[in-house]
């Protein structure tokens, strides 16, 4: 029998699996230094107890997850062509002539413009801001010590480039997910970031350049960034020819092409110009699509950044996205994001303060939860319905 008429959902049973969320990920990534995926699985078992309690049946909790998961496939599908992108451009020396064109950029007069700049080109080309500025970053952290610049600034300068890069790049797991949650496609998505990630990273480098200019005279200690170019260079064939596969992705962006056909064509073109330009047989390109490259230039910056791609590095990710989409999905599918997002339109009522308050949910899920993937599914999944 159904039991529709016994549903009693409100906005205060719908907050107790959200705050057992945030409590169990502080103990969890706190104290117990472990990953987020189980906080949030158990959540879901809460939602799950609230839900039931409230007079839903399971069949109804079980078509929330899957209902909710269904929106995120593309997306997943997406993160796991983008390994398999990653290693084989790397493999082809594409990502690594990026890399190595990028720090050539650097000269005294412009060196926190150049830092942004080639952290930019850097997380553009492998869609991860951490790593750009694990990497890359430290290096330029050293070049700027030498130049006596304040190292706030060019951490500033990293972090500036690192970000614009990691949001514009087709390769990013968080674009991929965002554009997923939000309902739209992944270029379009990226295209309408040009009207406020542009202008931010615009003034950033005239801040930049007029902040340089009093360095404009420092003598270049080019020890740390030759130490990187070599490491480049005795691993792969570099030529200009290499950067064709990048353009050929931003010319995706502009042309409107689907994402997964796309990204497809890109990991078969880095395929091919491994096999071209680096002399890789079909052995190490297969393994490298699916568990990425392993660098063995000896610089530990170079095999830091260099080592990375596959398929398989995007399954923590990809497991991560499942347990947050069966936590939405339960919220979703019982009616607990309604009601939260029926307390949130009390509140905004107007198109200034709903952007308002979806900003301040994102940055206040970020800060409780410690996560930016569940910053990005819950408040898209609370806010689209509003927007629409």
């Amino acid at each position: 029998m159904k039991r529709s008429a016994e549903k009693s959902m409100s906005f205060a049973k719908s907050m107790i699996p959200i705050i057992y969320l945030a409590l169990a990920l502080i103990y969890t990534l706190r104290f117990l230094h472990g990953d987020p995926h189980i906080p949030i699985l158990t959540a879901a078992v809460v939602a799950a107890i609230v839900a039931t309690l409230s007079g839903y049946h399971w069949q109804e909790i079980q078509d929330g997850i899957v209902n909710t998961i269904k929106l995120s496939m593309s997306a997943i599908l997406i993160l796991m062509i983008i390994g398999m992108i990653i290693g084989t451009w790397i493999l082809a020396g594409i990502v690594p002539t990026m890399i190595y064109y990028g720090l050539k950029l650097i000269s005294p007069s412009i060196f926190l413009v150049a830092t942004a700049v080639i952290c930019s080109i850097v997380s553009l080309a492998t869609g991860s801001s951490w790593t750009t500025a694990g990497t890359v970053g430290i290096a330029l952290i050293g070049v700027g010590e030498g130049f006596g610049i304040p190292l706030p600034m060019v951490a500033g300068a990293i972090i500036s480039g690192a970000y614009f890069g990691d949001k514009m790049s087709p390769l990013s797991d968080t674009t991929n997910l965002a554009s997923a949650m939000a309902g739209s496609k992944l270029f379009e998505h990226i295209r309408h970031m040009v009207y406020t990630t542009g202008p931010s990273l615009v003034i950033a480098l005239i801040l930049y350049g007029i902040l340089g200019l009093k360095y404009r005279q420092t003598e270049l200690d080019l020890e740390g960034i030759r130490t990187i170019l070599n490491g480049i260079t005795t691993q792969f064939n570099i030529t200009p020819l290499l950067l064709l596969p990048p353009l050929l992705v931003i010319a995706m962006v502009i042309l409107c092409i689907p994402a997964i056909p796309g990204l497809i064509g890109g990991t078969a073109l880095g395929a091919l110009f491994a096999w071209i330009f680096q002399g890789s047989g079909l052995t190490e390109i297969v393994k490298a699509a699916h568990y990425g490259f392993v660098s063995g230039s000896g610089v530990e910056a170079v095999d830091s950044l260099l080592t990375r791609g596959g398929m398989d590095s995007m399954m923590w990710t990809v497991a991560l996205i499942l347990c947050a989409m069966s936590f939405a999905g339960v919220l979703e599918g019982t009616g607990m994001l309604r009601e939260i997002a029926l307390k949130i339109l009390s509140i905004a009522k107007s198109t200034g303060s709903l952007v308002t308050a979806t900003i301040l949910t994102c940055v206040g899920t970020n800060i409780i939860a410690g996560d930016q993937y569940l910053s990005i599914v819950l408040p898209g999944r609370i806010y689209k319905k509003i927007y629409d």
